[in-house]
């Protein structure tokens, strides 16, 4: 194999196979798609049919990186895509997953993983996933994230709406629900945001909605603005650019207490697949309804809450409180 180009996938030809990825472990760009085979099932169930934002490492995971999410102009006819638009109205043709032929049509331009949008191609008007994500804030351990994810856990139990974790790859956890079809990107960022303060609630010591740094302390961060329209999140499955090949793993909720961020991996998520299968699968034949979480929102309306603050790059929506951080709003008033 070293040395020679090689098919994979019946289409996608693999070129500089022998090229490493992923230098103090030693995995090639074919170990890459041989990693990508072996977890098409669950891959496909999660990314199938999504627009895909592009993380590419041309040199390999210790080396620079850029995002594309507009594919080149010079691509297989069979390449299948669909226009995305960013908050200030820019579009783009972005890849779409809609088989693994396309995912290792980006692995061989040094796509490690995959960054979905929250909708299918063929739907972009309906966001089908909310996208709970526990992210740890300076000084933050993994123990406080697995309790944070512990106390979601608990709240979408009384709320009656089934979550499934996957670590992130990186430092945090994130919990996916398969939303019901209807609801658009704006309301799904709703529910998120009614859950990210509920959750601040019950645990004010652990956990946070703030969107201002300076506010959130040692705190779980619950970042709801990642469902904001245009947002995507790092995939199930994705290879993340770590020098011990990581991996975006699901889990199941019986396994939170003991998870270990570092022991899933490029070598270790495939054979671990193998022998118990995908802890998602259950999340693709009940799509959940998110009435409790937007009837928490509309209380919250009620009762004079303003809206959660959106990321800079947005256009200002109604009933905002102004974008500047707190301890800048109030010199301004002394």
């Amino acid at each position: 194999m070293v040395g020679h180009n090689f098919l994979v996938s019946n289409t996608v030809i693999i070129t500089s196979p022998d090229k490493v990825m992923f230098k103090d472990r030693g995995e090639t760009k074919a170990d890459l798609a041989a990693y990508y085979e072996a977890v098409e099932a669950p891959l496909m169930a999660t990314i199938g049919g999504r627009p895909v934002l592009l993380q590419r490492y041309p040199n390999g995971a210790g080396g620079p990186s850029f995002f594309q999410k507009r594919v080149p102009e010079k691509r297989p006819d069979w390449l299948q895509t669909a226009v995305v638009s960013t908050p200030n109205g820019t579009t783009s043709d972005a890849l779409v997953a809609a088989d693994l032929s396309h995912v290792l049509w980006a692995v061989n331009l040094g796509c490690l993983g995959f960054h979905p949008w929250a909708y299918h191609a063929a739907t972009p008007d309906f966001t089908d996933e909310l996208r709970i994500d526990l992210d740890p804030s300076p000084g933050v351990t993994f123990d406080m994230v697995r309790e944070g994810a512990s106390v979601v856990k608990t709240l979408l139990d009384e709320l009656g709406i089934a979550g499934f974790p996957k670590t992130t790859g990186s430092r945090g956890i994130h919990v996916y629900v398969n939303v019901a079809p209807g609801l658009d990107s704006y309301e799904v960022r709703a529910a998120a945001v009614a859950l990210a303060r509920e959750l601040e609630r019950r645990r004010p010591d652990l956990m946070t909605w703030q969107w201002w740094k300076e506010e959130r302390g040692t705190r779980v961060f619950i970042d709801y603005n990642q469902n904001a329209p245009h947002k995507t999140v790092f995939g199930a499955w994705g290879v993340r650019a770590t020098e011990d090949a990581r991996v975006s793993a699901p889990f199941t909720w019986d396994e939170l207490p003991t998870v270990e961020i570092g022991d899933l991996t490029i070598a270790t998520v495939p054979p671990r697949l193998a022998a118990n299968g995908d802890p998602w699968a259950a999340m693709y034949d009940n799509p959940q309804s998110l009435q409790p979480l937007l009837d928490m929102s509309a209380s919250d309306t009620a009762n004079g809450m303003m809206d959660a603050p959106w990321p800079p790059v947005y256009p200002a929506q109604p009933n905002e409180p102004p974008r500047v951080n707190p301890s800048r709003a109030k010199k301004k008033t002394t």
